[in-house]
């Protein structure tokens, strides 16, 4: 019987790399976790096989990856870009920056495909974690389109999710967030660096005296989503019920959801709808 190669986890922010690690784990595969120091939650690595780097020291990263036989890597959790005047590169790390060239200077986007192209000319074959996800009681792929729960978009909200749709199509080009609120056509904010959760709370005074906006989270056009896939979850649903949201929208087959049952029950209890949109309405 052929073994399985140990898969290499680099880990960011969240709860996301330990949910992957479980479910590799549940499937019987071997797991080592590269956490970035900074960024990734050490407590929530405990469980597994891990070591703590620094974001730049490469060289250290590559030979722990060898010296545990990780020939497939998922780069998993939000790391935000650090400043030059932080990076400190090892000398590894030097070489690769210099291999990396002028994609350094490119958007998220062009970055991470460029790391991504990088990483498997150095022998790894990049997966991403939703490959990993598939039955996994803490995070899933958003499968299907239409309501999750037990509410509905009305017609203003579909009216809304369109806007939103329409406004995150044309910041894409532009390397500019996953996320989106409309409340009766009017945009109350757009995800920049502060990450969806964040936005959310920022929309809690931005909030009209009207019924209650949407929030809709969908990849960038070319998105490399072995990375970068968009993610909801539970702490999503109560920050949007806290800015007085009426619901959130997704595409299916391109949409991480971390706690798939807990994320209904709190969208039920919240009187908010979950939709998956369909290819045709991710058109503008």
């Amino acid at each position: 019987m052929k073994i399985k190669a140990r898969v290499g986890i680099l880990a960011g922010g969240g709860p996301l790399p330990a949910c992957v690690a479980r479910s590799l784990q549940a499937e019987g595969r071997d797991v080592f976790i590269i956490g970035f120091k900074g960024f990734a939650e050490e407590a929530l690595l405990a469980p597994f096989p891990h070591k703590m780097f620094r974001l730049a020291a490469a060289g250290g990263i590559l030979a722990a990856l060898r010296e545990q036989s990780c020939s497939e890597l998922v780069l998993i959790g939000p790391v935000k870009r650090p400043s030059w005047r932080d990076m400190r590169p090892d000398a590894e790390g030097v070489r690769l920056l210099g291999r990396l060239g002028r994609a350094v200077f490119l958007g998220d986007d062009g970055l991470l495909a460029a790391i991504i192209n990088l990483l498997e000319e150095e022998g790894f074959h990049v997966r991403g974690a939703h490959e990993y996800l598939v039955g996994s009681d803490d995070a899933i792929v958003a499968q299907y389109a239409g309501a999750y729960g037990r509410w509905q978009p009305d017609e203003q909200a579909f009216a809304d999710i369109r806007q939103a749709v329409q406004n995150l199509t044309v910041m894409g080009a532009l390397d500019i967030g996953q996320g989106c609120v409309v409340q009766n056509g009017l945009t109350l904010a757009v995800e920049a660096l502060e990450g969806t959760d964040a936005m959310l709370r920022r929309c809690a005074a931005l909030k009209q005296d009207a019924p209650g906006g949407v929030l809709v989270k969908m990849p960038k056009k070319g998105q490399e989503l072995r990375v970068d896939m968009p993610a909801i979850g539970p702490i999503t649903i109560r920050e949007a019920a806290k800015s007085g949201l009426r619901g959130l929208a997704f595409p299916k087959g391109a949409t991480l959801v971390m706690g798939y049952k807990e994320c209904i029950t709190e969208a039920d209890r919240l009187g908010l709808f979950l939709y998956g949109l369909t290819p045709d309405e991710l058109l503008c």
